[in-house]
């Protein structure tokens, strides 16, 4: 659907956000929220879908009924905006969904999420009204420039996989506070939450970041990070795992969890407070390798850093961010912004279109990645 500038007043927005088990609903008047909702969905239910797309069916029922029962009239909405899922690697941005999008959303061209069905509910219920339905930064942004691409094993590329849409959404509000544009500043915005990542913001693209999925950068609450090649090739011909073994110890049983049986960081402060020294060193380490990450993304920029951004629920922790910031203060200004909120940066990105400040994108079948 053409996307055509809206008289210069109130926007209203459906944002649609779905988990494993829940589907957050937002509904924004421009940049304020006037409704938001986590709508929880029973296991049992969930589970007799024997596919993640067979659920939107369900789940737009559900969203309909959940904003009829808040008297919330769907015929006064602009437009309906989506968490984007794993489509094939694309610049930063929002796009419009079209037909290629959601032939790539529902047979999962870069794998099976939940996140999949942002932008299949989105173009189900806007197009029931004619108006336009959108997704914004999905994980598999990807900015990179050539040469962060090369990892040293030429059978293995380096992938972008990361928080772009909280990244993107965090950088251009510090770009804002700051009397900037984005693409005016060279950042290092660092997402600190299950998984951390670190990335290169060299004038409105994401250059280069660790792929905090699978296996690079800082150990985090939940994923290992980097980890020694040679031992882990050990590890997966010594015949005691199975593969799925060791991928669920690298992401989702790493970091934390793999050494102090939590991911809670509150949790581990608590241990810390009452003498548990175990937990101070994995803990220190953990923003050790923060730190570590952080410099090492400074030397991308060589050294012409506008700011350093750390955000993410880590952020919340004042010793966390202190033991971070007392190792790169010397590089930048570091702004803490703690948390992330999904739904207002999906609502900044279709009201940047809508406003005409920023184009739509279209995806096609050849994305291109940035040249940068």
């Amino acid at each position: 659907m053409e996307v055509t500038k809206l008289p210069d007043k109130e926007y209203r927005i459906l944002i649609i956000n779905p988990g494993s088990t829940s589907t957050k609903i937002g509904v924004f008047d421009n940049e304020i929220s006037i409704f938001e909702k986590t709508i929880r969905h029973e296991a049992e239910i969930i589970n007799s879908y024997s596919t993640i797309i067979e659920q939107y069916e369900f789940r737009k029922t559900t969203i309909l009924e959940t904003l009829d029962q808040e008297g919330i009239n769907i015929s006064k909405l602009s437009a309906v905006c989506g968490r984007g899922g794993l489509l094939r690697p694309i610049e930063g941005g929002t796009y419009a969904v079209n037909d290629l999008m959601l032939e790539d959303l529902r047979n999962g061209f870069s794998g099976q999420h939940a996140s999949n069905l942002g932008g299949i509910l989105a173009y189900e219920i806007a197009e029931g009204l004619n108006i336009p339905s959108f997704i914004v930064d999905p994980v598999v942004v990807d900015e990179l420039a050539p040469i962060a691409r090369i990892s040293g094993f030429a059978l293995i590329e380096r992938k972008s996989i990361f928080h772009a849409l909280n990244q993107k959404a965090v950088a251009r509000r510090v770009a804002k506070d700051l009397g900037k544009k984005y693409n005016e500043l060279n950042l290092i915005v660092t997402h600190m939450g299950g998984g951390i990542t670190v990335g290169v913001h060299k004038q409105g693209k994401v250059v280069d970041v660790n792929n905090g999925l699978h296996g690079e950068g800082p150990l985090s609450p939940e994923r290992a990070g980097t980890v020694p090649a040679g031992d882990l090739i050990a590890l997966c011909y010594s015949g005691e795992y199975y593969r799925e073994e060791l991928m669920k110890k690298l992401v989702g049983q790493g970091g934390l969890i793999g050494y102090l049986g939590t991911s809670d960081a509150v949790n581990v402060e608590k241990r810390i407070e009452a003498g548990d020294q175990e937990a101070k060193l994995v803990y220190e380490a953990m923003a050790y390798q923060v730190a570590k990450e952080i410099g090492a993304a400074s030397t991308v920029l060589s050294g012409k850093v506008d700011a350093i951004i750390l955000t993410g629920g880590l952020a919340y922790g004042k010793g966390f961010v202190k033991s971070i910031s007392d190792r790169i203060n010397w590089i930048a200004d570091i702004i803490v912004q703690p948390g992330e909120d999904e739904l207002q940066a999906l609502a900044e990105g279709a009201l940047r279109v809508l406003r005409g400040e920023e184009a739509v994108k279209v995806y096609q079948e050849k994305c291109k990645t940035a040249k940068i």
